[in-house]
């Protein structure tokens, strides 16, 4: 296809509660998505970057400017363009993996639409739906932290995720472990909250059967975490530290992790991801799919990819509700602790116009 233009539009979703990690509280989503325009269709991207460089070094801003000022006019005056070109001609400007992967995907949804076919189809998903975990944030106490998890397995959720710092780690999750039994699919998520030094902290961790231990330490310290690997017994996995194929073969070579959590927006898109997929595949290594509470578009490529073979262990791709009273597209609902793969065209699923309208702060169109 011939692309015309992109659209940015920033929106703002209020959360249905606070969601609280070791790098700050969210009330709100802010986020930027994309329409990339099209002379035969159009597609949607969600950048996952936050509205402050917390997660990571980008943040909405600075997406929407490197966008703006280089990436989109990279595009510009090709007569013939498909998302497998996006990433060579994005390639010369270094970083901004989550700006990168927004535009991929928006190319990507308008290129599949054209040919009638669904991103799960394109990626080579092998499964119709895929089993859900959820992401709980750090509470105020272990009492409301109990509630909370009983109120999402009450929801249907086969896995519980918990968010840990320094200060809740150990009391927490042997208080939902006791609480809730053996049979509870359990892990815990640091976002690089820990050093080396707090190994034996965490080997507290281990009596607790936990599936894996999330980025313990800083994105950069691959050896930190080869040694922790071997200074404990629950399997280390890494997220912030996994940018690409290339970083997920050598964490694996290392010894820094055995399992890996894929998050599209974090490695450049979703052409990358299946890359990472296909990597980790290779290895043995089993992956799952993280959460950076998208909305219904971006919950839609995440539920796609984690239908790939290797997608062993249940994602963060969480329902609509457990972030949002009303998301900008048709909810994604659970069934019995899965949600269906989307099957039509691209994303197969849009915006819900005024949905969209009523979220929006701003939009800037850029013409090719």
């Amino acid at each position: 296809m011939k692309l015309t233009g992109v659209e940015l539009r920033e929106i703002r979703l209020p959360l249905v509660a606070p969601f609280r990690t070791s790098f700050g509280t969210l009330t709100e989503r802010s986020a930027l998505l994309l329409r990339a325009v099209g002379t035969e269709a159009e597609g949607w991207g969600e950048c996952v970057a936050m509205e402050g460089p917390l997660y990571s070094s980008e943040y909405v801003a600075g997406c929407a400017d490197v966008l703006r000022r280089f990436l989109i006019p990279a595009l510009a005056g090709r007569a013939q363009l498909d998302a497998a070109a996006v990433a060579p001609a994005l390639a010369p400007y270094l970083g901004h993996r989550m700006a990168k992967a927004a535009l991929e995907t928006a190319v990507l949804d308008a290129d599949l639409r054209t040919q009638g076919v669904s991103l799960a189809r394109e990626l080579g998903a092998v499964h119709d739906r895929v089993p859900c975990g959820v992401s709980v944030g750090i509470m105020d106490s272990v009492p409301q932290l109990l509630e909370a998890v009983a109120g999402y397995l009450d929801a249907g959720y086969v896995r519980i995720k918990l968010k840990i710092e320094p200060g809740w780690d150990v009391e927490p999750v042997r208080a939902v472990r006791e609480h809730f039994g053996d049979e509870l699919l359990l892990q815990a998520d640091a976002n690089t909250a820990y050093t080396l030094a707090d190994a034996r902290h965490l080997a507290r961790l281990d009596p607790y059967g936990l599936l894996l231990i999330e980025q313990p330490l800083d994105e950069e310290d691959l050896l930190g975490h080869a040694a922790l690997a071997k200074a404990i017994t629950t399997p280390v996995c890494l997220d912030e530290s996994i940018t690409s194929a290339r970083a997920a073969a050598a964490a694996i070579t290392l010894g820094a992790c055995s399992i890996v959590n894929i998050k599209p927006g974090r490695v450049g898109g979703y052409l990358e991801a299946r890359r990472i997929h296909d990597v980790c595949s290779a290895h043995g290594v089993p992956v799952w799919c993280g959460g950076m509470l998208e909305t219904g578009l971006g919950r839609a490529a995440n539920v796609a990819l984690a239908a790939l073979p290797g997608f062993t262990l249940p994602g963060d791709t969480s329902a609509s509700d457990r972030y949002y009273r009303t998301d900008i597209t048709e909810p994604f609902v659970l069934d019995d602790g899965h949600l269906p793969v989307p099957t039509g065209p691209g994303l197969g699923v849009v915006p819900v116009p005024e949905a969209l309208e009523e979220v929006t702060v701003t939009t800037e169109w850029i013409s090719l």
